[in-house]
């Protein structure tokens, strides 16, 4: 166990986090390519309304789950949270079996998917900091995540796999045997926690609060409007090329469970790129080109993916231009994002980001669904609406290289300030 850097002791513990992290996200990952099935099923033209609950949706959750979270011990807490998500989903399978053309059971579906994903990776994170001290963390976090890589790797492999063997709907089944392994590694590490240490899940308590002092903090703060644009565009663009998605795909693919294996199969590809340039890419790209090149690059990529789009709007294209947006999200968009808050205050890391993360991210959705909706309603077609996209692409790169350059001065700024004092930077610090 050395070339683990598991120490004596350590290995049980070690090993039912890692079985945890992998049945969660395989879970989860089974579960995705159905949402996105059902977002067909429920009608395209209608999946303007679909992002606008899931942004309602949000708004009444965040606030509820951070009052629980903050309110009870995690003994309690954490059994509660994959017990729901298990009855929930065994809930829908009767219902799906029982209705299967059920519009209305396709969009609930959707909704709580989309909303209950936002929670279950913070609760993993937030109990592991909990359970293991910071010289442990260090050593053995690398590898519990590679517990969450396998199992994003394996869930949709499975359902791309299974789908055209056993339909839609026994999907959920399967998913919801996973959250219950995932529910059996929790007792299993919560039976090694001292009962006196059965206190909340203090991190993820910040999940809760904040959002007025987080909007006092956006108005204040240039380099913070600067962060909420930037994910505005981000947002805006992703929606359209989910839509787009859609479309075509609802166009080209009339069975269920072959548009779910598609799904699937991006998201396969979407996590086996991811892994690969996490471990080769990211961390020289940020290194060799900076930050402002670096948040430039996925507007970038998909400037020429609309362009193409926008004259041949066919599912090839847009599985090739999905496959690497996302992947290039996940392996350098992402990081490079939450790069950006790490020159604020820890007050407005939480408060500041908790805003962005929720109301500012989902709210970009659902205006973003409504444009794209406008823009069929007036006559455009797939192509012509990938192409009125580009600009929008185009706003977003330059975005990415203003927050960039300001990033790098206030990193400068704050190492100055470490090395002289604060007072004669007062006043920049304000303006930020």
């Amino acid at each position: 166990m050395r070339l683990l850097r598991v120490e004596a002791g350590e290995a049980r513990q070690v090993a039912w986090s890692f079985l945890y992290f992998f049945s969660l996200l395989c879970g989860y990952y089974i579960l995705r390519p159905v949402r996105d099935e059902m977002a067909i099923r429920a009608g395209v033209d209608q999946l303007q309304w679909l992002f606008t609950a899931t942004f309602v949706a949000t708004l009444i959750c965040v606030p509820l789950f951070g009052l629980l979270v903050s309110r009870l011990p995690r003994r309690v807490f954490l059994p509660l949270v994959y017990t729901v998500v298990c009855v929930s989903l065994l809930a829908f399978f009767a219902g799906f079996h029982n209705t299967p053309d059920n519009i209305w059971l396709a969009r609930c579906f959707y909704v709580w998917v989309s909303v209950f994903n936002l929670f279950v990776v913070s609760v993993f994170w937030s109990f592991m900091v909990d359970i293991y001290p910071p010289d442990q963390a260090t050593r053995l976090f690398g590898l519990i995540a590679a517990g969450g890589t396998a199992g994003a790797i394996a869930g949709p492999a499975l359902t791309a796999t299974l789908v055209g063997m056993t339909g839609v709907k026994w999907l959920l089944p399967l998913s919801a045997a996973m959250f219950a392994v995932a529910l059996i590694c929790i007792h299993q590490l919560l039976d090694n926690t001292p009962r006196g240490r059965d206190r909340p899940l203090q991190s993820a308590a910040a999940l809760g609060g904040g959002m007025l002092a987080g909007f006092r903090m956006l108005l204040g703060s240039r380099y913070l409007q600067g962060i909420c644009l930037l994910i505005l565009l981000y947002s805006g663009a992703s929606t359209f090329l989910y839509f787009t998605q859609a479309h075509i795909v609802a166009a080209e693919m009339a069975d269920g469970a072959q548009r779910t294996r598609l799904f699937a199969l991006i998201d396969l590809a979407v996590n086996v790129l991811t892994v690969g340039a996490q471990l080769f890419a990211t961390n020289r790209i940020a290194a060799r080109f900076g930050l402002s090149t670096t948040l430039a690059l996925i507007p970038a990529l998909l400037i020429a993916g609309f362009l193409i789009l926008g004259f041949a709007p066919v599912l090839s294209v847009l599985v090739v231009v999905q496959v690497l947006r996302r992947a290039g999200n996940y392996a350098v968009m992402k990081p490079a994002r939450e790069m950006l808050f790490t020159v604020l205050t820890p007050t407005q890391k939480y408060k500041a980001k908790n805003l962005v993360d929720t109301l500012v991210y989902r709210g970009g959705d659902a205006v973003s669904g409504w444009l794209y909706a406008g823009m069929r309603a007036i006559g455009l077609d797939t192509g012509a609406i990938a192409l009125a996209a580009v600009p929008l692409c185009g706003l977003w790169l330059l975005t990415g290289l203003r927050l960039g350059t300001q990033f790098d001065r206030l990193r400068h700024d704050a190492r100055v300030e470490s090395t002289a004092g604060p007072d004669h930077l007062l006043h920049s610090r304000k303006e930020t």
